[in-house]
């Protein structure tokens, strides 16, 4: 996860998510933030969950990565920006 902009009150972030060495046909991305920011948009993704946990899973068209593949998705959110640890499964 990376901060690609902020502003007082808010900022936006982009996630990559990469394959590794085995293809895989499902992604579920998870955190949680240390703070109170919440997402009030998302792109290239699907959010379930709220509060301070987020869990993203792929979308129908980007779901499915080659052997090393990544796909990015992104999302504005309210609150300071943060950086926090992200677990990745995949089916």
């Amino acid at each position: 996860m990376r901060t690609i902009n902020s502003w007082p009150g808010g900022f936006q972030s982009e996630v990559t998510v990469n394959a590794g060495s085995s293809s895989v046909s499902g992604w579920t991305v998870n955190w949680s933030w240390s703070g109170s920011p919440s997402i009030t948009q998302l792109w290239g993704g699907l959010k379930s969950g709220s509060g301070a946990s987020v869990s993203v899973r792929n979308e129908s068209w980007n779901g499915t990565l080659p052997a090393n593949g990544t796909t990015t998705f992104g999302f504005t959110a309210n609150g300071s920006p943060e950086t926090p640890t992200l677990t990745c499964s995949a089916s």
